[in-house]
């Protein structure tokens, strides 16, 4: 029994040493999620640099590697030197349309193998093969569907054209957003979601919701961390200053 509680006294000493930013509070759930969505669209319009601010801080704080650039015709370049630093010659990427741009014609002419999750052709064999590119693959880029400021915390919801494994399976995960992708608070995160799952024209296409704080740790009993077991090991954000 003494040794059981001294186990317990040293696992609350150890995760006292790490304490929450911010006190956790429940918040009611939206009577007209439509509606709630527009005053936070609304409040991040006017508050956005001060949100982009925070969230790259909290960010890097995390370990995260922020990027900025004006377009997105841009954003190869950046993704192109990402891949040279790492040595990557292969990467995968979501469709287009949720991504924001086609990578292919310019990273292809540098000698880089681009694969693309096409949408609408998500079947098992197109699936298994896009599980085994992304294992095999060193950078994965994806969309970022909100960024929480708080947390620095990329939001990613799965469907078509924008598979998990894109940013799950890759060693380095690159993630692209613009300024109406920024939220504040976890609370404004639920009431974009219930927004989404709300409007059946925009209701969402996947079973997941990834929420990716900085790169992959995991601990064994003697809390000692280790990247890059359940996940990339290193995670990048690129912020696109023009929608």
């Amino acid at each position: 029994m003494a040794a059981r509680a001294e186990f317990l006294d040293r696992i609350k000493r150890e995760v006292a040493k790490t304490p929450g930013l911010f006190p956790a509070t429940p918040a009611p759930r939206p009577a007209n999620p439509a509606e709630a969505a527009e005053i936070v669209r609304r409040q991040i319009a006017e508050r956005w640099p001060q949100a982009l601010e925070r969230f790259r801080e909290e960010f890097e704080r995390v370990a995260g590697v922020f990027h900025r650039v004006g377009s997105l015709a841009e954003v190869p370049n950046v993704v192109r030197g990402i891949a040279k630093e790492k040595g990557v010659s292969e990467i995968v990427c979501w469709d287009r349309a949720p991504l924001g741009l086609d990578l292919r014609p310019s990273l292809g002419a540098e000698g880089l193998t681009v694969t693309v999750a096409e949408a609408g052709q998500e079947s098992d064999e197109a699936r298994v093969r896009h599980r085994a590119e992304a294992a095999r693959a060193g950078l994965g880029v994806t969309g970022c569907d909100f960024a929480l400021a708080e947390t620095g915390t990329l939001i990613l919801l799965s469907g078509s054209g924008r598979p998990r494994s894109t940013s799950l399976l890759p060693d380095t995960h690159v993630a692209v957003f613009d300024r109406t992708r920024l939220l504040e608070s976890l609370e404004q995160v639920g009431i974009m979601l219930e927004a989404l799952h709300a409007d059946p024209a925009r209701s969402m296409s996947g079973a997941m919701i990834t929420f990716i704080t900085g790169p992959s740790r995991t601990a064994d009993i003697e809390l000692t961390l280790t990247r890059g077991v359940h996940g990339p090991k290193e995670v990048h954000a690129i912020f696109v200053e023009r929608p």
